[in-house]
């Protein structure tokens, strides 16, 4: 494993002042590829904008404060993020003047409440240093396609032609009526006439553990005339198995032959063989699934034709196949159980529009730093036509501080993957659930190694040992995600569930997505 050279904390949710910073270090010294955003982008200065777009809009225009009078300076983004002006001037430096350079931002930076301008600033960067559709640079954008095609579940279309964000359901059982197209992601219709009504869930923590604001969820679930029923497949008594109205037994990955889906459409692809029939009376849920549809009256549009599941199975092989000339026959892959793909170049994302001119999917053909589309949208306070800091509800400028000066945000653990195995004794036993707190914020609440503590806000509180450690900064605490929710006499949750502390009220504006990394707490010493 390499390890880094250098760690540059940050508070959470500050990442787009950084890029701010950064951005403008980059243009103030000259650092910038110019030639390249000449060519292949528009809106980083006045000169190459869209038609029809005041003056004053454009990223340069931004950055050096031409309508808000604001230079966006390292020593700007200082106190917002944390991080010295120094060391952001000398980061913009190293970064810009290193050919190539790759930024590889993870998820976490998306999944707060600003995390659409995260992204789109990560972009610029990378397009300002001319580091797009080269090998060894990258888009600034994480885990696009990697490798090769993998087999995809061909699906019927949905007769109803309303779609809400995942992060929405809650809201769509309780504030039916809030569900709109402009500021809750609503497709297809432009309001819900009923609300969600009957809920089915596949080996899903959404439910419970991985849906934020556990109390809340809880009473959206329990309450009268929310929801009729909610029906619930899986292998465990999960917390969200819990809830269910109906609990039905699945099976694993033991009792089902499959195609298990490949990290990043990577470059082999593995045949799952059944090793056993399905125990417990345990059934696959396409087999139950698709006997109810035949008494509905819907088995044809549910299956198309493919009564058995290698039906199926031979039918999304053979459409990746159609595209991947290389694959074998459906049969000569089934008994090899695995392939391994001969082509294995490095994958160089948007290297032809860059080498050979070819235009980018974009209205303008090109990489739109300034998005036209956004703009037009006129809300120009949380999606502006070119990416920005944006003040953020419990983010670290929040007058909430004041009450709640912790940043909580999670972080992923050996232990688990998300919630998956929380229930294994032995792995809770060599990996304990803890709360990590930096020394400093520690010692301001009595607070030592190993004593159990609460972290607690408006909408929750969690009881859990604390860890005392450097490895966080001042100002942060930390929670694992995944951990089961585990309810006390009390109400606190026992389980290191971080999702009792987390918003659901309000998602990020664009993609209305989950912002679990922006929420404001305390810790106290358990009673």
């Amino acid at each position: 494993m390499t390890l880094a050279d250098e760690w540059i904390p940050i508070k959470p949710s500050s990442d787009t002042a950084l890029i701010d910073a950064l951005a403008y270090t980059i243009w103030d010294e000259g650092l910038q590829d110019q030639e390249f955003m000449d060519k292949f982008c528009i809106g980083f200065d006045e000169e190459h904008m869209p038609e029809g777009v005041p003056a004053g809009e454009s990223y340069h225009s931004y950055l050096f404060g031409k309508k808000d009078g604001i230079h966006k300076t390292p020593e700007w983004a200082e106190p917002i993020t944390g991080i010295p002006a120094d060391t952001i001037r000398k980061l913009a430096r190293e970064y810009a003047t290193t050919k190539p350079a790759a930024l590889l931002p993870g998820y976490a930076p998306q999944r707060t409440l600003v995390g659409e301008q995260v992204c789109r600033g990560f972009v610029a960067l990378a397009c300002m240093t001319g580091n797009v559709g080269v090998l060894g640079g990258s888009t600034g954008v994480p885990y696009l396609k990697q490798g090769h095609d993998a087999p995809g579940m061909s699906l019927y279309p949905n007769p109803y032609p309303g779609e809400i964000p995942v992060f929405q359901w809650t809201r769509a059982i309780d504030q039916p009526e809030t569900i709109d197209p402009v500021y809750r992601g609503l497709k297809g219709v432009d309001k819900l006439d009923i609300g969600i009504k009957v809920l089915y869930s596949l080996a899903s923590g959404i439910v419970i553990n991985q849906h934020s604001n556990i109390n809340d969820t809880k009473r959206i679930l329990q309450e009268e005339g929310k929801l009729d029923c909610l029906v619930l497949s899986d292998l465990f008594m999960t917390p969200s198995a819990e809830f269910a109205d109906i609990l039905l037994p699945g099976v694993s990955f033991f009792e089902v032959d499959n195609i298990p889906g490949t990290w990043a459409d990577d470059d082999y692809l593995l045949y799952n063989h059944a090793i056993t029939a399905p125990l417990f009376g345990g059934r696959f849920e396409y087999d139950w699934i698709r006997e109810v549809a035949e008494i509905m009256g819907y088995k044809e549009q549910f299956d198309s034709g493919h009564d058995s599941k290698e039906s199926w199975l031979r039918h999304n092989y053979e459409n990746c196949r159609a595209g991947e000339k290389e694959l074998p026959d459906f049969e000569t892959f089934k008994e090899r159980s695995y392939y391994i793909f001969k082509e294995r170049k490095p994958v160089v994302n948007f290297q032809e529009n860059i080498k050979e001119g070819v235009p980018f999917n974009t209205p303008s053909g090109k990489i739109e730093i300034f998005s036209k589309t956004l703009y037009d949208l006129g809300r120009p306070d949380d999606i502006p036509g070119t990416p920005r800091h944006i003040y953020c509800a419990e983010g670290p400028e929040d007058k909430l501080m004041e009450k709640y000066p912790l940043q909580l945000i999670a972080y992923h653990t050996k232990r688990r993957c998300h919630s998956q195995g929380d229930g294994t004794a032995i792995l809770a036993e060599l990996d304990p659930t803890s709360l990590w707190i930096n020394p400093e914020d520690a010692k301001a609440r009595n607070i030592k190694n190993g004593d159990t503590v609460e972290v607690f806000n408006d909408r929750g509180v969690m009881r859990i040992p604390a860890k005392v450690t450097k490895r966080i900064v001042c100002g942060v605490i930390a929670v694992s995600e995944g951990g089961w929710y585990k309810a006390g006499k009390d109400g606190a949750d026992l389980g290191g569930s971080i999702n009792v502390l987390t918003m659901s009220d309000k998602a990020t504006p664009l993609a209305n997505g989950n912002p679990q990394h922006t929420n404001l707490a305390d810790v106290r010493l358990a009673k």
